[in-house]
């Protein structure tokens, strides 16, 4: 159990899909101030779930089977037909938050398929595999939301001509990511 929170915590905080590795980047640069959240509650059930799923499918399918080699053409699919349901689905869950033109974002967030195939490499058990999921999404969600709380902060700011628009966001996501280095010796193995 304290393995499976330390990989939960770990991911979130200290191996962030979006700013250790820069998987999931294109979203963070594309969302808009109102569907931040969103945006993050989307994403992370999408990795949760195709996370879990992707890990089932690839160690209890795709390995008994000796169809290892195929693993990116199931389990990007997997993402791309989960992506419409689960957004149907979250709009009638969280009917206050808006759902529109979330998809887009979501087809393009390299992190999902990274997580899964992530998954697919490790076989530390189900478990562990959804608890790397969840973490991950969770990391995004606040990485986003961070990110977008910098972003308004200089738009109320005076930014010199040359950085204004995405010079500064790069800027303000290279900051973020320098923020989460402190993190780095929160968990020893």
């Amino acid at each position: 159990m304290t393995e499976i929170l330390l990989t939960l915590i770990s991911t979130a905080l200290i191996n962030n899909f979006v700013l250790h590795w820069p998987l999931g980047v294109d979203p963070l640069l594309g969302s808009e101030r109102r569907q931040v959240h969103a945006l993050g509650i989307s994403t992370a059930c999408l990795m949760l779930v195709v996370g879990i799923l992707g890990y089932a499918l690839y160690h209890w399918f795709l390995v008994p089977l000796e169809l290892t080699s195929l693993r990116l053409f199931v389990l990007l699919p997997l993402s791309v037909l989960l992506i419409a349901p689960l957004l149907k689905l979250l709009a009638r869950v969280f009917s206050t938050l808006s759902f529109e033109g979330l998809w887009p974002l979501l087809l393009g967030n390299a992190g999902v398929l990274g997580l899964t195939l992530l998954n697919a490499r490790e076989d530390k058990g189900l478990f562990h595999a959804a608890a790397l999921s969840l973490g991950a999404g969770l990391g995004f969600w606040l990485v986003l939301v961070l990110f977008n709380d910098l972003r308004q902060r200089t738009l109320d700011n005076d930014v010199p001509l040359p950085f204004r628009g995405l010079p500064i966001e790069l800027i303000s996501a290279g900051l973020i990511a320098v923020a989460f280095l402190g993190f780095s010796g929160l968990i020893k193995t």
